[in-house]
């Protein structure tokens, strides 16, 4: 029996793949004038089909570097990123779920009051706390080191928040069984709490990952040096003030591989990312 399909269903799969080619198209674009020689996409005339060129563009990219106010190989910005995005990922992680467990679990003069200045953090962003940020980076002699880059971008107010709201979620009687079968605080929290926050961590992992890899302003002021530079940072130093000397091909080029990871991290981790947004029951 063939089922038809009536106009209703169809037109939600047609607006979805749509949306899809308005997203796509312009990243296809950008691998297409990654293939091309320089000439040909800044004298305009650049096809829809890729070019002659993508082995040995990807390979100066990655290997050799550009001859604007950059000339770092991709492969050190790329490493740097990585480095940089993996650790505030994990250590916003274990910041805020350690705070979390402290709040909820353990009974402390104001405690609440901690929380609620935890809370108020949220509305002081990046950008109002940069200057008294950098001078304390500063004077720890932190600048253009890894721990200039991550230490000060590990705090989260949001992922705390998460993390406890989940945790009152967790029966009592939950935590009454672990008592009576002789379990401390640490053993509760790696025998009970964290198994059971497996997916959340998972889904707070690639939101975090995505949020230190797109870091542009804190990079460009901590790193004064072109070999601890993220890849953020080289694509715009890439583009040199006159157009004809930009090298086009390898900017694109730069520009898909920093697109690489943080696809690669939701792709991987797409089934335990909706379980951790979407699931109830634990």
């Amino acid at each position: 029996m063939v089922e038809r399909r009536s106009l209703g269903d169809l037109l939600p799969h047609f607006i979805l793949c749509l949306g899809v080619a308005i997203v796509a198209f312009p990243v296809y674009l950008c691998f297409v004038g990654s293939t091309h020689p320089q000439e040909v996409i800044a004298n305009g005339h650049m096809p829809v089909t890729p070019g002659p060129l993508f082995f040995q563009t990807y390979y100066q990219t990655l290997f050799v570097g550009t001859s604007g106010t950059t000339r770092q190989p991709v492969a050190a910005m790329l490493m740097n990123s990585m480095i940089m995005a993996t650790a505030i990922a994990l250590g916003k992680i274990a910041i805020s779920i350690l705070s979390a467990y402290a709040v909820v679990y353990f009974k402390f003069p104001f405690r609440m009051s901690a929380f609620w200045l935890i809370f108020m953090t949220l509305m002081l962003p990046v950008e109002v706390r940069i200057y008294p940020t950098y001078k304390i980076a500063a004077d720890l002699h932190l600048l253009d080191t890894y721990a200039g880059l991550t230490l000060p971008l590990i705090a989260s107010a949001t992922a705390t928040l998460y993390f406890r709201q989940f945790f009152m979620t967790i029966p009592d009687e939950l935590v009454e069984a672990s008592m009576l079968d002789g379990a401390g605080p640490v053993r509760f929290f790696f025998d009970t709490l964290l198994p059971l926050s497996r997916t959340n961590i998972a889904a707070l992992f690639v939101i975090l990952f995505i949020y230190g890899w797109n870091q542009y302003l804190w990079p460009l002021l901590v790193t004064t040096r072109d070999d601890m530079q993220t890849v953020v940072i080289g694509i715009k130093k890439m583009i040199v003030t006159a157009d004809a000397l930009t090298e086009w091909n390898i900017v694109l080029a730069t520009a898909m591989l920093a697109m690489l990871p943080p696809v690669l991290v939701v792709v991987l981790m797409q089934r335990w990312f909706v379980k951790g947004l979407v699931e109830t029951e634990k």
